[in-house]
This record gives C-alpha cells, structure tokens and sequence, in this order.
C-alpha cells in the first residue's frame, strides 16, 4: 500500500463475516506528526491487516485520563483494565477471539491459535509464533529462568502441553486429554501470558545474548546472574519495565519508583473503530500515587477521571453531594462476588472437638438461619443489597434461587432446635451453650480486614448468635498471619469475600467450588493436599469433598455443554445443602466515579476482578472525552 501524506486518509480492506469492505484509516492527531517526520509509518501500516474492530459507538481521540493509585505497584491495574488478551470475555462473559485472529479447537484438547497479520509490538517489531516459541523453549521450560517449570494451569494431570510452531501466525497447544480451562486462562485478568518480546528480551538470555555484554549488564543492575536479570525485565503483569514492549492499549513511560506515572498510547495497538480510527482513543493516562484513605476525598474533590479503586459503599454519600460542584456523576455498579462477605468455618481446625462440630452440617445450618441478613442488608447496605447464600448470582445463567435462599432466611427457632437436637444444650450462667467437654460455645472469627465493613457485621451477627446461645469473638490479624493461622489449623472461622465469581457460566471453570487450593478458607488442608499432589495436607476424608473432587473432574472430562452444566448445577447444589460457607449479602453497589466529559462508560455495569478485570470487559480503548466548549461558547 503506497503512503499517504500524514492525516490524510488512507484505505484498507477489512473482512467483516466473510464480505471484503473497504474501511478508510483515519490518522491519529497525536501522532501525526511523528507520521509526519518519518518516526512512526502511516495508520494503515501499523495496525494489523485484519485489525479487530470495535463496532459500538465511535469517538474521538485524545485527551488525558487523571486516575488515583494507592502504591507504585498499582501500576499492574492499567494491564488488567487494559485487557488485551489472546482471548477475552464480552460483557456478557462470552469468550471470544481479541488479539488472535480465530482459535480452531478439536476435543478441547488440540487448539490452533492463528494471530492477525501485520500485528505489531508497541516498539514496532513484529509479533509472531516466534514469541510463543521464544516463552515456551527459553523461558518457561528453562531451569534457570522458571525452576517450577512451566505455569501449573497448564498442566494436564501433571501432563504439559505439546506446543507446536506451525508458521510464523499458527501455532498449536495439545494434550492428550480435554484442557477445557486453556482459553479461559488466557482471558483472565492475570493471564497465562504464553508469548514474549522475543526481539527484546533475547539481549538478556545467555542462549542468545553476546556473553561479555550480558556479563556487564548483569553487573550493571546488581543481580546475581542472566536468569534473575532477565526474570526482572520480563514482568508483563507487573507493568515496572517501561523499556518492555507490550500489546497493550497504553505504554508505560515512567520508571518506578515514582509519585506520578504517565502512560502513553499504543501506536501499533491491534484495534480501531468502524470509521477507522485506531483506538485507544485518550491518548494518555496520569496515574497519581495518593494515601488509599485519602482518595475517596481527591476523587469528591474532582482530581480523577474516572476511579473505583479505593472507592466503598459507604463513600457514595459523601461522593453524591460533590457530583455538581465537581463535574462527575457516580454510578452504582453490581459487584460479582457471590457474597460480599462470607463466614468460612474451618473444616480441617486441629481441635478435635471443634472440628467434629464444624463437620456437623446441622451446627453450620444452624449458624446460617441464626443470622439476619435483612438487618446486616438495611443497616450496614441501606437494602441495596441481594440477601443470600454464598452462591450464583441471579446475573449468572447457573442461578438457583433455592441455592441462594438454602438456610438464609432468619429463624432463630430453627437455629434452636438443631443446636438443641446436635445435644448442645448446656449453658453457663450467662446462657452460653457448653461444648461436649464443657468448654463454653465461644466461636472466633478471624478478620484480616479486607472489606471495610467487616468490624460493623460481625457486630450484628454477635448479637444474633448471642440469641441462640453462641458467643462471638472478632480477632483482627494481619493478613500474612491469618492467613499461617488457617493453614495450621489454629483458626476455627473466618470472614472474607465469598466466591470470586458469582457469575459463572457452564463453560467457566468450577474448580473454585472443589478443595483445590490452599486459600479455601473452608478447606485448608485439603486443597494443600490438592495442589501438592498429596505430599502435604490431608485427602479429602468428609463424604462432600470427595464427591465434588469427582464432580470437578467430570467437568474436565466433560463431551458436551450438558455435561458440564450438570457438574456444576450439582456442585452448587452440595455447596447450598451443606453451607459450606455462610454467605451474608451479595451484589453491594460499587460506586464508580465517571467526569461529565468521559463517554462510552457503561451507566450500569457489574464490577469483577474474574471475569471482568474491573473495566476490561467493557474494552476502556474506547473511552472518550466530549471536547470542552470554549469558555465564551455554550457547552
């Protein structure tokens, strides 16, 4: 294609369903005249031969986004929100091709990846299968570079993946059996990145780099050897290395530490809109480092674009009342959680006593109904909130209202009559109930403080508890200490987020629902037992936990939707049956701040972590700001 002269317009031919249409490239202002000088080449050039293409709304670029960070280390968020991903989810959690072209995929087992000609790295350099093979040869399955070996989600009962460069745009991964999580891992947040930066980072690889100017630059930045220095340059989700190329919408410009970083657009991002524009649109994003307790009152006092993080519920007053004064709106998103907050009674507790009370599905019921969720949702939510179990939200096609109701409506007699027929009917003086071996019923409830509001609910449920004869104790701990506390067995409860994603389709991955991992509150030590294939931990030993062991992986082994989504409607059914956590309230409003000037943010939106990556899903490339009127003009 011949170049044209900067911010003129210039053709390309895109195919849409098949059809060939014409779509005429639209220069970016910004960086017309770095077009101009010759340092960057034409829009047609740098964006990918069949780039993706967003089809909502168009805008128009420019401008810079002020946001507020509460650490240097936030700058990871901007490569979540950013959400470029081999794949992603839609809005609607469909998982659909983005920065690849297409997937062809056999058995869920054999996946064929085809990336979009003409893709190109922030630097210019070309993106191809030889930065997948580069990551799987050089890094991934180097001892120096990853002792662990590649990512453990990739592996397929202990089986890796056999990798397959097929040209320099196909590449394939297969197993042997169904790895129906691969395409899912790689539209997660945090996702299994399985390419690199060849081109960049080979200068710091002892395969490829001249051995005396790597043995300098491993002196020069003070590390012990190539594999450490290479592991520091290479940390696509940490976002700390402006000097790594990225396929990001914006690019880090500011090395840490820093009280202020300043990202830049994209020039050769893969996206453009259908007038031909290519996206991002805001040219650039200044990321202030404030106090996190200060920056509700920067956000009231109008310093921020648009801002979530760090931001609760019970913010939303004070940010109402600076909406006028300060040129934003707050809008109050869904959150995914299946509970806001959870009670996690610790099956595998060392006490003996009360680990068989625990285990005793009739106390964990009983707990449940003594708490009265109506009261937690009004007086802490103001009954904005969904009062229910731990569970499926109803945004989720996986949704049961018997499973988010089972053992949540508040009945303190209930809760009486199975503490009663459990033979906990001994109290004390102060109407306590006693314990098998005398000990009174004193439940303490570990809080490492995450969601603010943790201190004022368990107050409320002290003094539902209290009616039935049980006596809560809070403990606030650091998070590093409880989380020791849990693993040893020391902690009997704890209050936490519920599960991470409330809005699960049959399609997503239920192993959060089986004792797969350590950080199961409930569980501990069987999900330790899990993830270390049985050198540590304890197996499994409750009727419950082996059958959504065996459920978790009828689903890895599924052959049809049907299958799986009969997996996972039984798996939810044993988690609201016997409460194995008990959830309070879900879906508490999330305010999210928005300037007047900033379009294309949904009004309603639901704020996750996974799937979601908080704006991810709803692709923030396409954010704009409404040009301000002169001042001697009407808006």
């Amino acid at each position: 294609m011949r170049h044209l002269p900067a911010m003129a317009l210039m053709l390309a031919v895109l195919v849409f369903g098949g059809r060939a249409q014409a779509l005429t490239y639209i220069e970016t202002p910004s960086l017309a005249e770095d077009v101009a000088a010759g340092k960057l080449p034409p829009v047609a050039e740098r964006v990918p031969t069949d780039p993706a293409v967003e089809q909502g709304r168009a805008g128009q670029p420019g401008g810079e986004l002020k946001v507020l960070i509460g650490s240097p280390r936030d700058t990871r968020l901007l490569a979540i929100i950013g959400y470029a991903r081999l794949m992603a989810y839609t809005p609607s959690y469909d998982l659909v091709p983005d920065m690849l072209e297409s997937v062809d995929q056999k058995e869920q087992r054999i996946f064929t990846l085809h990336l979009r000609a003409g893709h190109r790295w922030s630097d210019g350099a070309p993106f191809t299968s030889e930065d997948f093979r580069y990551w799987w040869e050089d890094v991934a399955n180097n001892q120096m570079v990853s002792p662990t070996g590649p990512p453990v989600a990739l592996l397929r009962q202990g089986e890796k993946p056999k990798v397959e460069i097929l040209d320099p745009l196909t590449v394939r991964y297969s197993w042997s059996e169904p790895m129906p999580t691969f395409l899912q891992l790689l539209a997660s947040p945090t996702p299994v990145t399985i390419y690199r930066p060849a081109h960049y980072l080979k200068q710091f690889h002892v395969k490829y780099a001249d051995k005396a100017k790597l043995a300098a630059l491993v002196a020069d930045s003070r590390t012990r050897n190539w594999a450490q220095l290479h592991n520091r340059m290479d940390n696509p989700i940490r976002n700390d290395n402006p000097d790594l190329p990225t396929l990001d919408p914006w690019i880090l410009k500011t090395k840490p530490p820093s009280e202020r970083f300043l990202f830049e657009r994209n020039p050769y991002y893969y996206r453009v809109d259908r007038e031909g524009r290519q996206l991002p649109y805001i040219d650039r994003i200044n990321a202030a480092v404030a106090d996190s307790k200060i920056i509700p009152v920067k956000v009231g006092a109008g310093e921020a674009d648009l801002q979530s993080r760090y931001l609760r519920f019970d913010n939303y007053t004070f940010l109402k009342a600076g909406e006028a004064r300060n040129g934003y709106r707050v809008r109050l998103w869904k959150t995914g959680y299946g509970s806001q907050l959870a009670l996690y009674p610790n099956l595998n507790v060392k006490d003996p006593v009360w680990r068989n009370l625990l285990r005793d599905v009739r106390f964990r019921r009983a707990l449940s109904v003594a708490i009265d969720r109506h009261e937690i949702n009004n007086v802490i939510y103001y009954g904005l909130a969904l009062e229910a179990q731990n569970s499926m939200l109803p945004d989720s096609p996986l949704y049961d209202a018997k499973n988010a109701e089972a053992w949540a409506q508040y009945d303190p007699a209930q809760a009486k009559r199975l503490l009663d027929e459990i033979g906990l009917t001994k109290r004390d003086s102060e109407g306590i109930r006693l314990l098998p071996d005398g000990r009174p019923l004193q439940i303490v409830v570990e809080t490492a403080g995450s969601v603010a509001e943790e201190g004022d609910v368990l107050e409320l449920i002290r003094d539902n508890w209290r009616e039935v004869g049980v006596k809560l104790f809070a403990k606030p701990l650091q998070i590093e200490l409880m989380h020791n506390r849990i693993f040893s067995g020391e902690t009997m409860m704890a209050i936490d987020r519920g599960l991470e994603n409330g809005l699960a389709n049959a399609e997503m991955n239920p192993s959060a629902l089986a004792p797969t991992l350590q950080n199961d509150w409930q569980w501990p030590r069987w999900g330790q037992y899990y993830e270390t294939r049985g050198m540590s931990g304890e197996a499994p030993d409750m009727p419950m936990g082996i059958d959504l062991m065996n459920l978790a992986h009828d689903w890895m082994n599924a052959s049809d939707f049907d299958a799986r989504q009969l997996a996972w409607k039984r798996m939810l059914a044993i988690h609201a049956d016997q409460v194995l956590t008990i959830g309070l309230c879900a879906q508490v409003p999330q305010p999210v701040v928005v300037t007047d000037q900033l379009r294309n943010v949904p009004e309603q939106g639901i704020y996750n972590f996974d799937p979601g990556a908080f704006f991810g899903v709803y692709k923030p490339d396409r954010f704009w700001f409404v040009p301000e009127a002169p001042a001697d003009q009407p808006s």
